[in-house]
């Protein structure tokens, strides 16, 4: 595996100490945000080989992976993860990157896009849209900061593929055990999830899943930023009448969907490595 610099930077708001890999490169500068259980490890496989030919950054957001968690859960938001993301960009001298995000990830590109369109070269958004289905939003909520006791990796393994098997059908038990070493981390011998439960106050509790307020404005706003929509076959996030929708409205937008995946796929599928490798490249021409 290609090696990897850790970078630790404050938050915007310095309440936290967060965690970024940098995996080098010359080239365009590519940061690549993850979704709202997940970390920087999602790009395992996808960020050494982009790597190759520009400077990719995987970050992890507050609560995730090696940042910090915040003791205000209210905090674990967007809008906050937006702005610890230029914070991260102005500490690396970065002021134009490619942006890659999966999921929450990709609303994060999103907003990032509409707030300082001068910052963005062009973003992948993967699995996400200006409007998110209900039913992709129940099922995260059905696991998230609910993690049975783990007593061991195939516990973890087991688990992965208990709340994410509809999302990949064809994996096989060395494939979870992956995704559980993705999403776990070991403490004193025994598996943990690698984020704070405390980012699951974005449900309530107690009360039934509401589809979040349309985001159809900020897509407007994005008009002028070169767009790639990744697509799960499968999704339940993501309905493929929005993502033609998506299509529709947005004259720089390239579309691939990705055969046999739910929410949301991994970017290490052959279709979304040549869409991802082909898009870059395009962008970076018309940055030189």
């Amino acid at each position: 595996m290609t090696a990897y610099e850790d970078v630790y930077y404050d938050s915007h708001d310095l309440r936290v100490k967060l965690y970024a890999r940098d995996y080098g490169g010359q080239g365009m500068p590519v940061i690549c945000m993850h979704g709202l259980s997940r970390n920087s490890a999602d790009f395992e496989v996808i960020a050494p080989r982009l790597s190759e030919r520009y400077r990719v950054i995987t970050v992890d957001q507050r609560g995730r992976g090696k940042s910090g968690w915040d003791a205000e859960p209210a905090n674990y938001s967007p809008a906050l993860y937006v702005q610890d993301m230029f914070k991260l960009m102005g500490d690396l001298g970065i002021a134009r990157a490619a942006l890659i995000g999966t999921s929450m990830g990709g609303i994060i590109a999103m907003i990032m896009g509409m707030i300082a369109p001068q910052a963005v070269i062009g973003m992948v958004i993967n699995d996400v849209g200006p409007e998110i289905d209900v039913a992709g939003l129940e099922r995260i909520k059905s696991y998230v900061g609910k993690s049975p006791p783990i007593r061991s990796w195939g516990d973890a393994a087991a688990r992965a593929k208990q709340t994410n098997d509809v999302a990949f059908p064809d994996y096989t038990e060395d494939d979870w055990l992956a995704f559980a070493r993705r999403t776990y981390h070991e403490h004193e011998g025994i598996p943990v999830s690698s984020y704070d439960p405390g980012i699951s106050g974005a449900f309530d509790p107690d009360g039934p899943v509401v589809a979040p307020p349309d985001m159809w404005g900020i897509w407007e706003a994005l008009k002028g930023i070169p767009v790639l929509g990744v697509r799960g076959e499968l999704s339940d996030l993501l309905s493929e009448a929005t993502f033609g929708k998506m299509l529709e409205t947005h004259p720089g937008m390239r579309a691939v969907t990705v055969g046999n995946r739910g929410h949301a796929p991994m970017l290490d599928e052959p279709e979304a490595v040549n869409a991802i490798e082909t898009f870059l490249a395009d962008l970076e021409a018309a940055e030189t």
